[in-house]
């Protein structure tokens, strides 16, 4: 495998690789790694579907990437997907998958078409005192002293971060800033989280700074990624033979290991309640998911709150992924992920409207219809006083297909779970369905002594508490995480956001994607490049246009520095005069 750059071989069919008639594939999990390994081995793979076989414990596809309609609590959607135009890997799968709904488009046609015509942006970004616009003006309000440890942070080599906190780079000058607000609440870091993954998610996301306040940066599908991503890939899976095997919950896969390779022998699990073995041979190819943000997910409904059933490093995934890891070291460290629920939990919510009562106060703060069928709120809205730390988004609606045109879909979610609520004075784990609909309906203005009905008559609202959703932010050393494809295995390969592609970052579709495009290029030697992450971290161009924002409109010569920097920087200023250099700075507003 290797990775490649430009249209000229984004575009290239690969030659079928060699002896690929002879192997079949066995994929543990259908979520979205999984899926797109199945796909790429149809598309670039040429292997004939009847000989792929997807096997997944569950009753559906779709893994995290999950909305349905239950008819005993209402719609649910765990997350949702932020996504941008430099996917590579996402873009590339995607241009092959048909639409659903017109057969002559792609799923890619679609959602250019979609995010042109109705391009993304928020309107207001945060809140306090119950649905007042805080105002953040696009600003960043870093000082120079927090400027200065993000620049830091930026430039350490990654072997210095291993293991080291978010906590242990930064001070309290820097959480104070709006830059820390943008970046906490839209990718749910916390300060004891991986300093190493929030520099990595800086250099790979640099292009984009700019568009962190308004969300201008991000596209989204038209319904919920369910029935937009998930559902197209089984169509077009389905429609080459693809085997789908459900409730088949693997438990091990066992390994052959010498000192010259390691090969998957079998694969052990329970189908339908049943012990069963899959033997196989090394034309067998092993695709496993190791690692679930969502394992052991519990659901509430409206009147009931969830109840978490795991402790600490349980969960059915994570076992499975003990069990490999327990044969040889390349398979990982699972225990650093999934060994302290209190750090890695937060909670969401879906609240459906369920007519018109609610929906004056939410068009009050994003300055939209909600029912228009276009963007609502442009991304998350953050209550920044908010006890539980609450955020909230609203979607194109309806997000459900299924959906009436009247209701409204809210996804609500609280980075601290375990604080008290402003308006419902109990910690958000403890709340029903019902109660966190009225802790939202309080942060966005509705009177007090209306909350209690509209919660209970206007809206039905299903909780779902997720115990490692952030497990993969971690503090984390080389090692933890294993290769996609582990030195030595030569028919078996991970996948997802627990394994390690060090040209990405994790909690994207995209690192999904391109685990299962590097997994498969591997293994059956696919002769065309994997597309390289996008190059902004080394594009002098997006570092200024960063600097630049990022300094909310200051120029250099209005830094704080000694008087020795700032006449060093000068005396550069006029060395470089009749250069491209002075042109760069003032294109990008930095003199």
């Amino acid at each position: 495998m290797y990775h490649s750059n430009g249209n000229y071989e984004a575009f290239a069919r690969p030659e079928k690789p060699r002896d690929v008639e002879k192997k079949s594939a066995y994929i543990v999990g259908s979520g979205l790694a999984a899926l797109s390994a199945a796909c790429f081995l149809v598309r670039d793979g040429q292997m004939k579907g009847e000989r792929i076989h997807i096997l997944e414990a569950g009753k559906l596809p779709g893994g995290a990437c999950d909305g349905i309609n239950d008819p005993t609590r209402g719609y649910v959607m765990r997350g949702g997907r932020e996504m941008e135009n430099h996917f590579e890997c996402l873009w590339d799968l995607f241009r092959s998958i048909p639409s659903l709904e017109d057969p002559e488009l792609t799923v890619l046609d679609e959602y250019y078409r979609l995010n042109k015509k109705d391009p993304n942006y928020s309107l207001c970004r945060a809140t306090h005192n119950r649905g007042e616009d805080l105002h953040t003006e696009n600003k960043f309000t870093l000082s120079d002293e927090a400027s200065m440890e993000l620049i830091k942070l930026f430039m350490t080599p990654n072997e210095q971060l291993y293991d080291k906190t978010i906590d242990d780079v930064f001070d309290e000058e820097f959480y104070k800033s709006n830059f820390w607000l943008y970046w906490q609440t839209m990718f749910a870091f916390e300060t004891w989280h991986s300093a190493l993954e929030m520099k990595l998610y800086i250099q790979r996301f640099i292009h984009h700074i700019g568009g962190l306040p308004d969300f201008s940066a991000l596209k989204f599908t038209r319904y919920n990624q369910y029935e937009s991503l998930i559902l197209p890939m089984v169509k077009y899976l389905e429609s080459h033979n693809v085997h789908f095997q459900y409730d088949t919950k693997v438990t091990n896969v066992l390994f052959d290991i010498t000192p010259d390779k390691k090969v998957a022998k079998q694969i052990l699990c329970l189908h339908e309640g049943k012990e069963e073995a899959i033997d196989l041979i090394e034309d067998d190819l092993v695709f496993l998911t190791n690692g679930s943000c969502t394992d052991s997910s519990a659901y509430g409904d409206q009147d009931h709150a969830p109840v978490v059933n795991v402790k600490d490093g349980e969960g059915e995934c994570w076992k499975l992924w003990k069990n490999i890891a327990a044969q040889d070291p390349a398979f990982g460290r699972p225990e650093k992920f999934c060994s302290d629920i209190h750090k890695t939990n937060w909670e969401s919510a879906t609240v459906t409207t369920l007519d018109g009562k609610i929906l004056p106060y939410i068009q009050n703060i994003c300055k939209r219809d909600p029912l228009s069928g276009r963007t609502v709120t442009g991304g998350i809205v953050t209550c920044k006083d908010s006890g539980w730390y609450m955020s909230w988004t609203i979607n194109r609606q309806g997000q459900f297909k299924s959906q009436p045109k009247d209701q409204c879909c809210v996804w609500v979610y609280g980075l601290f779970t375990d604080r008290p609520g402003d308006f419902v004075k109990k910690p958000m784990r403890d709340c029903t369905g019902e109660e966190i609909c009225q802790e939202w309906l309080y942060h966005i203005g509705v009177p007090e002594d209306q909350i209690l009905d509209l919660a209970h008559n206007s809206a039905r609202t299903v909780p779902v508490m997720m115990p490692y959703i952030t497990a993969f932010f971690m503090p984390r050393t080389k090692g933890d995480r294993p290769l996609v494809v582990p030195e030595g295995c030569v028919n078996f390969a991970f996948l997802g956001q627990f394994c390690e592609t060090p040209r990405d970052t994790v909690f994207t579709t995209e690192y999904s994607v391109r685990t299962a495009m590097e997994a498969v290029y591997t293994l059956l030697d696919v002769d065309r490049g994997v597309p390289e992450v996008w190059g902004s971290v080394y594009d002098v161009r997006a570092l200024l246009d960063a600097t630049s924002k990022m300094m909310d409109g200051k120029k250099l010569e209005d830094i704080a520095l000694p008087f020795g920097a700032r006449f060093v920087g000068k005396k550069a200023l006029k060395k470089v005069e009749g250069t491209i250099v002075p042109e760069l700075l003032e294109r990008y507003h930095l003199i």
